[in-house]
């Protein structure tokens, strides 16, 4: 009897600073998509696909990710949310159409456990079908309600496929009845409604391993509006926010990527300590480095910003020295 293969964790942190969203069926704007600097493209199926060109999307998604240029991105497709009629055909034509250049299924509107369920079960039959390692296809979660914000933790813990939670503001806007026209931007009252919402997402990832992706700002002509939007995430913690234009792209790539200076302190940091807390450097809890006091803190903190700037390959602009 033959041994599959299983992947047991499929949480891998890749670089999703920038998610490009793009119309399932739109071939102009797939080829475009492949020459941007974006981290991750998603190939929609769902809200920028019309009802009656969704059958047709399905074909022309398979065609471009097994056939197009997509090095160095994370590759995505959207499918219909778990209640619709097209979910089931969406997953079944584009894995097997072009499951081995498929990184993640984006699953929008989740609203129960079940629904991550459903899509686990149905990737692993396919999987074994297929004669694929099972779990080798991700999942990310789009929260787009408040009864899936309700069962977030159960949602973010249902898998090992799940790699990702993602805000969607426009229908947890219409949802909660915010008075709103634009979605991405609630409102220039001085309050900000989605700070908590952000937080809880936020968190929840965290606690379960997983990547924080903020939805789409759709003013996208409002460069600096997608700056302050995109800061405001970065603010929380999250890991990158999705582009629905190219314009967008430089300015998430930039925001949710340390500086040089901060990823250089960082490691500058990281050194510092190791040194200072061992047997060589005195075994020394906390330690003045330059006009900073650091300790395992300070470590702590350091990590998170090296490790960001580890995964997207940055160079070192100097190095740690002991002082005499």
């Amino acid at each position: 009897m033959k041994v599959r293969n299983s992947v047991t964790n499929n949480r891998r942190l890749r670089p999703r600073r920038s998610c490009l969203a793009v119309p399932g069926s739109s071939e102009k704007m797939i080829k475009k998509a492949q020459s941007l600097p974006a981290d991750q493209i998603f190939l929609d199926l769902e809200d920028s696909v019309a009802p009656i060109a969704k059958t047709a999307a399905r074909s022309t998604v398979v065609q471009a990710l097994r056939h197009g240029d997509w090095s160095g991105k994370t590759r995505v497709v959207r499918i219909n949310d778990a209640d619709t009629e097209w979910a089931h055909q969406d997953v079944l034509h584009v894995v097997r159409g072009a499951a081995p250049y498929i990184d993640c299924l984006m699953l929008p509107k989740v609203e129960t456990v079940a629904h991550i369920h459903w899509l686990d079960v149905l990737l692993t039959q396919l999987e074994r079908e297929l004669d694929l390692p099972e779990g080798r296809i991700g999942i990310e979660a789009q929260i787009e309600g408040p009864r899936g914000m309700s069962e977030i933790e159960q949602i973010a813990s249902a898998t090992a496929r799940t790699e990702t939670l993602i805000f969607g503001p426009g229908d947890f806007m219409a949802a909660m009845k915010m008075p709103a026209l634009t979605i991405g931007a609630p409102g220039s009252s001085g309050y900000d409604p989605f700070d908590s919402v952000l937080m809880t997402i936020a968190m929840t990832a965290r606690k379960y391993g997983l990547q924080a992706i903020d939805g789409p700002f759709a003013l996208i002509r409002d460069v600096d509006g997608y700056r302050a939007s995109a800061e405001r995430a970065a603010a929380f913690g999250y890991d990158g926010k999705w582009v629905l234009h190219p314009g967008q792209i430089d300015s998430a790539n930039e925001i949710f990527a340390p500086s040089q200076q901060d990823y250089d302190k960082a490691e500058l940091i990281i050194e510092a300590y190791a040194h200072y807390t061992s047997q060589t450097g005195g075994g020394l809890g906390a330690v003045m480095l330059g006009d900073e006091m650091i300790d395992e803190a300070s470590r702590k903190l350091a990590l998170v910003t090296a490790e960001r700037g580890r995964a997207l390959g940055m160079d070192r602009g100097s190095r740690f020295q002991p002082r005499d």
